[in-house]
């Protein structure tokens, strides 16, 4: 089985594609509408099994001409093209118009509009088909009907199965006057002289015979559906975000709506919702990914966040199970509902991460400053100490204070960090490490996570768990400075591999522990400059590996490309040790890069350099939307305006440095606690409209959050 170590990238998609998302499921059609797999990636998808693979609507025998595409909303696409005249004329008055929804399953609503003058009788038929391949199979291009299906036709409507590792998945399609067969629907069609036909195409899925709760029904109008409903209201309680340059209020517009389609939720828990990795491909709970992305789009919606959280709490580990890697206290690293990740498995999710478990304890503590109540805190605290516990006795294997990762069989994740290819961690000379592998910003978020516990322990008044964790960090510190400083470079080692050897690679992961504060302050300037430097600021954004390396490759995954969650994590670090300009350098840069995607940041993009080419150079197999590349510039206006509330300590800061090229900037109904703020900027002037009664607007940045533990006794874990 070769799911989970499968090419971590997503698969490729046609050129014009179109894709529709909502929640889990997703839809890729042509540009047409229509569907033809023929061994590529194209169909609907429902709980990672695609229910429709074949999908080509003949007007009078012929394909319909396109002539455009519209996607309104993320769920909902619109076809226009024009068909065929029975007479077959060339300049036929008889258009097409093909409205999809997705969700439940599918509709299509398919209208015929006959401009002519006089009246037309139409063959219309939608060949079907649905091969109800698992998701993995599809994406690694070894999708094939399996000898257990079937086709039976029966109340008006068609049922395509299949039998699957003791399931069986399927498709049930009907259409009111459509006539039924085991090829698809057939419709014989008379539209008057300038008038319609229309018909609704209803797909269901079925897993063992039964369809999900609410699918698409004649009766129901799409618009209506929960998806629909919670995706307007998320439209309407998201800051109102007014900025005077025109192309950060477009990427900040385009950010909010996408990280609305990429919710996903927990259908035992319906109120919580969680965000997912990327459409297509990757529309499923990720342990990093989605932990990450909540915590950049804190300035749009913190509840997302909790969501995140409280849902992956649900599936902590509680077991050593060496198939899916699971161990008591760790974090997955991805879930999925499809037929060959359970039978595989045991289960549907796969826990083969190092970063996840830190991530996760570190974002509790961020909440608490963020102001969610402690109703939904307190009972995290369990989970984090539960997530600390693996760190100390089953993250760190050897016990040299370090987190390390070795997968223990040979279908999962090679790498297990952020670059998790299988060519991702290479030393200077392209030499590849080998496992155990310690990556340097997995420490740093341990570091982050001792920090965060350290506080919470405050917040609670545990003044002895704030002591311990506190000195264990100033430990993690004190080791990660002397170990993975590499002094003859300037810089950090990427990681320390099997034998302890530091990995010399010149990366960007170095940019992620500038974030958490691990870095000592008098290596900070050295790390900058390396990280700004020709060889890995790109002018858009920073390589993931620096162009003089062995490894570097600009249009590789992992090995010189530009992931704009990378480069604003980057910029967030500098931003925290007071390296102002590069980190305006650096957000400018992306927020320019994503003028050249239509507002919408890719996963990755090549790494070229910026005098190469007129604009950043897309990266084949992108996903887009993709979460952490939405969330990316949610996080680069949160470091411009220096914004940081911590209700653990009753103040907001606000020291915009926001450059004069933007303008003024403002975002009204930002959520704090209970209470909806506005926050106004122009330069470095800011202002707080709404402050929640007890808190004081402080006009300077964050504190490094180490420097608040030396408030206690006697610890000091360093700046």
């Amino acid at each position: 089985m070769t799911a989970w170590n499968a090419d971590t990238e997503a698969a490729a998609s046609e050129s014009g594609s179109v894709t529709v998302v909502e929640g889990s499921s997703f839809c890729i059609s042509s540009g047409g509408g229509d569907i033809s797999s023929d061994g590529g990636t194209n169909g609907a998808f429902f709980q990672d099994t695609r229910i429709i693979s074949h999908w080509v609507l003949r007007v009078n025998g012929s394909l319909r001409e396109p002539l455009a595409a519209q996607r309104p909303r993320p769920f909902e696409a619109t076809f226009v093209g024009r068909a065929k005249w029975p007479d077959g004329r060339f300049d036929s008055p008889l258009v097409v118009r093909q409205v999809r929804h997705i969700g439940p399953g599918l509709q299509d609503d398919i209208t015929l509009e006959n401009y002519s003058a006089e009246p037309v009788d139409c063959d219309v038929e939608l060949l079907i088909d649905a091969d109800q391949a698992d998701l993995f199979d599809v994406k690694g291009g070894r999708a094939s009907r399996t000898a257990e299906s079937s086709r039976t036709v029966g109340d008006g409507q068609l049922v395509i199965e299949s039998a699957h590792n003791g399931q069986r998945r399927g498709t049930a399609i009907r259409a009111r006057g459509a006539v039924v067969s085991t090829d698809g629907l057939r419709f014989r069609a008379t539209i008057p002289a300038r008038g319609k036909w229309a018909t609704s195409v209803i797909v269901v899925p079925l897993v063992n015979g039964q369809a999900p709760d609410e699918p698409f029904n004649e009766g129901g109008l799409p618009h209506h559906r929960e998806g629909a409903l919670r995706h307007r209201h998320w439209e309407q309680n998201v800051p109102r975000i007014t900025v005077t340059d025109s192309n950060l209020q477009a990427v900040l517009n385009r950010s909010e709506s996408d990280l609305g389609s990429l919710r996903i939720f927990d259908e035992h828990h319906p109120e919580r919702a969680a965000v997912a990795a990327g459409a297509p491909w990757f529309m499923a709970l990720f342990g990093r990914d989605s932990i990450l992305s909540s915590y950049m789009c804190l300035l749009v919606d913190p509840k997302l966040a909790a969501g995140t959280l409280q849902t992956l709490a649900g599936l902590q580990g509680t077991k050593v199970d060496l198939d899916s890697e699971e161990e008591p206290g760790r974090l997955p690293h991805e879930v999925r509902l499809g037929v060959t990740a359970g039978a595989a498995l045991g289960g549907t999710a796969y826990y083969g991460t190092a970063d996840a478990t830190p991530l996760f304890a570190a974002l509790i503590g961020e909440l608490s400053r963020w102001g969610l109540s402690r109703d939904i805190i307190e009972p995290l605290l369990p989970h984090a100490d539960r997530a600390l516990d693996w760190i100390e006795q089953y993250g760190d294997r050897d016990g040299d204070g370090f987190v390390e990762y070795a997968r223990p069989n040979d279908h999962g994740l090679i790498n297990q960090g952020w670059k998790d290819s299988w060519d991702g961690i290479n030393f200077a000379d392209g030499t590849m490490a080998e496992a155990p592998i310690a990556l340097c910003e997995v420490q740093a978020y341990v570091y982050s996570a001792y920090i965060g516990r350290s506080l919470l322990a405050r917040w609670s008044g545990d003044s002895a768990l704030e002591q311990h964790w506190a000195e264990r960090a100033a430990e993690v510190k004190a080791a990660f400075n002397e170990k993975f400083w590499l002094p003859e470079k300037g810089y950090f080692a990427v990681a320390l591999d099997k034998d302890k050897r530091p990995v010399d690679a010149c990366a960007s992961n170095m940019g992620h522990c500038l974030w958490l504060g691990i870095v000592d302050e008098d290596k900070a300037p050295s790390v900058v400059e390396h990280l700004m430097s020709p060889q890995m600021f790109t002018g858009w954004g920073i390589r993931t590996l620096a162009s003089d390396m062995g490894a570097y490759n600009p249009v590789s995954y992992h090995n010189g490309s530009v992931w704009p969650h990378d480069s604003a994590l980057v910029a967030t670090g500098m931003m925290r040790y007071g390296f102002v300009e590069e980190a305006r350098r650096l957000a400018l840069g992306l927020i320019e890069a994503a003028e050249h995607f239509d507002g919408r940041l890719p996963e990755l993009f090549c790494g070229f350099d910026r005098g190469e080419f007129p604009g950043p150079v897309p990266y084949p197999t992108a996903c887009s939307p993709q979460a952490w590349a939405a969330a990316a510039p949610v996080q680069l206006a949160r470091i411009l305006l220096r914004f940081d509330p911590d209700f653990t300590r009753n103040v907001v800061h606000l020291a915009p440095i926001l450059p004069e090229a933007l303008g003024e900037f403002s975002a009204e109904n930002v959520l704090l606690d209970t209470s909806r703020v506005t926050i106004r900027a122009h330069g470095t002037e800011g202002s707080l409209e709404g402050l929640p009664p007890g808190l004081k607007l402080l006009g300077e940045p964050r504190p490094p959050l180490d420097s608040l533990l030396d408030d206690f006794g006697d610890v000091h874990p360093g700046s």
